[in-house]
């Protein structure tokens, strides 16, 4: 009788902690009751008409991607072009290299690749969701290297590191 009652409470308790918070993943997501697709308009690159920032080919391509990814590899949430439960757009707003130290020459030590994106998530069926934040990463690199040596290590880790705050804000409530 003690072990069906252990059995019971145990079960109640696990499945309390899965309907307290909407629909829980094991990935740490928690989504919000009825949404079932999410869709990731592209995010254009307007970074290249400010001051110290440039235009890099195909970035805005390539973030949309992996955001769009980062979602559908940790949610059950289904990708849809148009008429998303929620609703991820926005523009990278910077991109940039930036002198981090100099040598006593005068010349770059260090620099600093910086990205930063500005999103909109809107859940449709509940308002009081929405955001709409600044999110920005950077990579550090040596001095006597260029952009284009270390660009393809950099995104990876810049786009990583982004796409996984905007989840976090949006889906897992951290």
């Amino acid at each position: 009788m003690y072990q069906t009652f252990k059995q019971i409470l145990i079960t109640t308790i696990i499945s309390s902690m899965f309907i307290s918070c909407g629909i829980y993943s094991f990935t740490g997501s928690s989504i919000p009751v009825g949404v079932e697709t999410f869709q990731v308009d592209y995010f254009e690159n307007t970074a290249g008409g400010k001051p110290g920032s440039t235009i890099e080919p195909g970035l805005d391509r390539d973030f949309t991607i992996a955001l769009q990814d980062l979602i559908v590899n940790q949610t059950s949430l289904n990708l849809v072009n148009e008429g998303g439960d929620i609703i991820y757009s926005g523009e990278i707003v910077e991109y940039s290299v930036t002198p981090m130290a100099a040598t006593a020459e005068i010349k770059a030590a260090q620099n600093r690749l910086t990205m930063a994106v500005m999103v909109s998530y809107e859940n449709v069926s509940n308002e009081e969701d929405n955001i709409e934040k600044r999110f920005s990463f950077y990579y550090d690199f040596p001095g006597n290297l260029q952009v284009y040596d270390i660009k393809d290590s950099a995104l990876e880790e810049i786009f990583e590191r982004i796409t996984q705050d905007i989840f976090n804000e949006t889906l897992a409530k951290w």
